[in-house]
């Protein structure tokens, strides 16, 4: 499927914006592992092959075994697998994308800070409606990803 629009190209000052946000994710304190296992829950959960392809090989490269890798989907029921804050931030990051079906309940809230301080859910929110927000451009403008070029 060829690619719709170059929306970097298009609107660089937008592009320029995102990756604003997505510098301060990158410098906020979480760990890069964590937040591509979120990048890439978000992205399954979404269906965005472009940013499947990109955060798979992110974490390949940064020592996330293929047995890890490749049961991302099904996180809950390799929990062995996951730390407890891989697992809190795999979870809030699916609720958090689900915002339409789950209402973000108080319960999933609670499970989250749990695990992380007030500043890093926060952070991770914003991840997580970063990543969502990717995933509609380039899932939008048909975005290649790298496997298919």
């Amino acid at each position: 499927m060829p690619q719709r629009l170059d929306y970097h190209a298009t609107a660089p000052a937008g592009m320029k914006a995102l990756a604003g946000a997505h510098g301060y994710i990158g410098q906020c304190g979480l760990p890069v592992t964590l937040i591509d296992l979120v990048y890439l829950r978000v992205s399954q959960i979404n269906g965005c092959a472009y940013c499947i392809d990109l955060h798979s090989r992110d974490l390949l490269k940064n020592g996330v075994t293929i047995d890890k890798l490749v049961l991302v989907p099904v996180w809950h029921e390799a929990e062995t697998l996951f730390t407890d804050r891989e697992r809190a931030a795999l979870r809030w990051a699916e609720t958090v994308t689900r915002v339409a079906e789950t209402a973000v309940p108080d319960s999933e809230f609670q499970a989250v800070s749990a695990q992380f301080s007030k500043k890093e859910v926060a952070d991770l929110t914003i991840a997580i409606g970063l990543m969502n927000l990717y995933n509609r451009l380039a899932i939008s403008f048909r975005t290649v990803p790298a496997a298919a070029r």
